[in-house]
């Protein structure tokens, strides 16, 4: 490929957007490739979302039509994609057409430029009706989809430039180096941020088991096991606890792993008198419309969704992104925080609440990665995250704001169960001490915090968090945690609690408070 690309021809163009320094020195450091590499050359570009990678290979598609004698093909696995791809290259004054399936393709010979969705373009090149011929380069947006690797066959002649924010297989037995010969890694989030093209985070968490999830054949967890999780009372109750501690009147986008999930959050939060709509893959187009639009216009609107905004969907005003859901996949933990971390003239930072230790699995969004290393050796990579276990053994409860303050009087609130288990083995007691003792501290942080009776036990209902997270760890220690067991031990020790705080709540409150209850 002959002809040098430099900045001065970058400024030649008098439509579309105006380019970044970063975005014309990526597509300098691409034409270089041209340049040097075979014809058949395939090349990864990796940029943050929101870095405007549309807007860098549209304009290397201008450049490439200006320069060379043959055609360009964009594909994409989304018609949202799709179309959101034809619209800009014609901002760049590139006249393309859209193969979908209703595409009549009479007139092909007069485009140069084509845009397709994989499936589709599938279909038709085995079918013989698109000619491809005279295809110089294809773009393939969202790379990271092995979707798109059934097609490599048809462009054995052709460059292959390959764009995607996180160079990481969707499936692990197919490494993204298996069918690109390089990787170029564009602008960090870290300098995006610092340089305000992008937001910057501020990230809460809240510590979920996730034991009872199952991981599928394709690597990550499966719908049935995250809605048995995400659907049962306790953790509808955290997430809409995390969400009126952390986004309550702000504009939020919550992601869910199944459609059952995303209904029942929907539920619970109109159930809340919370503006809030559901929307998932089997909505109408124009169901599909109104929504967004309600989103767009409406300051403390929440959309609860199934996957089906992680591409394809820019909306700067979002405030707040919740994961309710565990991922396996970095790719899709990049893509949904992403949703959150487009600038606006007023939005500078935008909030991330994690419900599946997604972020003490993957680290914080926008971390230092090595991505030159995920590509050459993705299973290194994936093999140095922490399991679920791990995760969970690194946990300390955390009591939310508002409570710790009804327990103002407690300096510590804290219970370490594997040291008391472990103390307790070593001192030849039964495990049973363990629960003993936890209850012990149980009542007497109510106790500290109460003047009579009722207020202990009132606020002893208010400590189930911190019960079910002690037994969970207590369950581990003693490796014993069936539904049936745990359920009966929620039971047991919150009758425990009662019948001690009532046995024991005069002695203990003179002993305490220095004078007898009244």
């Amino acid at each position: 490929m002959s002809e040098t690309i430099t900045s001065p021809e970058l400024e030649e163009r008098k439509t579309g957007k105006d380019l970044y320094s970063y975005q014309k020195g990526a597509i300098n450091k691409i034409f270089k490739r041209f340049e040097e590499a075979p014809d058949d050359y395939h090349l990864l570009y990796q940029l943050p979302t929101g870095g405007g990678k549309t807007v860098i290979f549209s304009e290397i598609v201008r450049q490439y039509l200006k320069h060379h004698q043959k055609k360009v093909l964009v594909m994409t696995h989304r018609i949202e994609l799709c179309k959101q791809t034809s619209t800009m290259l014609s901002e760049f004054g590139v006249t393309n057409k859209v193969v979908d399936s209703t595409a009549n393709l009479d007139d092909q010979s007069e485009y140069s430029c084509f845009v397709a969705m994989v499936e589709t373009l599938n279909n038709r090149l085995n079918d013989n009706k698109l000619d491809i011929s005279d295809i110089g380069l294809v773009i393939i947006d969202e790379a990271h989809y092995n979707s798109f690797t059934k097609l490599f066959k048809f462009f054995e002649q052709s460059f292959i430039l390959g764009v995607t924010a996180t160079p990481l297989s969707s499936n692990v037995k197919l490494p993204m180096k298996d069918n690109y010969n390089e990787l170029i890694v564009g602008e960090t989030i870290e300098s995006l941020i610092n340089h305000n093209f992008l937001a910057k985070p501020k990230t809460y968490y809240y510590n979920v088991g996730l034991t009872s999830l199952v991981v599928g054949s394709n690597g990550d967890y499966t719908v049935k096991s995250s809605e048995d999780l995400y659907t049962n009372t306790q953790m509808l109750g955290k997430l809409l606890q995390a969400y009126e501690e952390r986004s309550k009147g702000k504009k939020t986008l919550i992601f869910n792993n199944g459609i059952n999930t995303s209904i029942y959050v929907y539920e619970t939060f109109r159930a809340a008198g919370y503006p809030i709509a559901h929307l998932d893959n089997t909505a109408t187009k124009k169901e599909r419309q109104r929504i967004l639009e309600w989103f767009k216009n409406t300051p403390d609107a929440i959309l609860t969704s199934v996957s089906i905004l992680t591409t394809g969907f820019d909306e700067p005003t979002v405030d707040t992104i919740i994961l309710n859901r565990a991922t396996k996949s970095l790719t899709l933990y990049y893509q949904m925080i992403g949703r959150g971390s487009r600038i606006l003239n007023d939005k500078t930072t935008f909030n991330i609440v994690d419900l599946g230790n997604n972020f003490h699995r993957f680290g914080p969004w926008g971390a230092d990665l090595d991505w030159q290393q995920i590509f050459r050796a993705p299973n290194f990579y994936l093999e140095k995250l922490m399991s679920d276990e791990d995760i969970e053994d690194n946990f300390m409860y955390e009591m939310p704001e508002a409570l710790r303050k009804e327990f103002a009087n407690s300096e510590d609130i804290s219970f370490d169960i594997k040291k008391v288990y472990l103390d307790a083995i070593k001192n030849r007691e039964s495990t049973k001490v363990v629960l003993e003792k936890s209850i012990e501290h149980h009542a007497k942080m109510c106790i500290e915090n109460s003047e009579d009776v009722y207020d202990a036990l009132d606020l002893a209902k208010k400590l189930g968090d911190d019960i079910d997270f002690r037994l969970h760890r207590y369950s581990k220690c003693i490796s014993k945690s069936t539904n049936n067991f745990m359920d009966w031990l929620k039971n047991d020790y919150r009758t425990k609690l009662r019948l001690f705080l009532r046995a024991n709540f005069d002695e203990l409150f003179e002993k305490i408070h220095g004078r007898p209850a009244e």
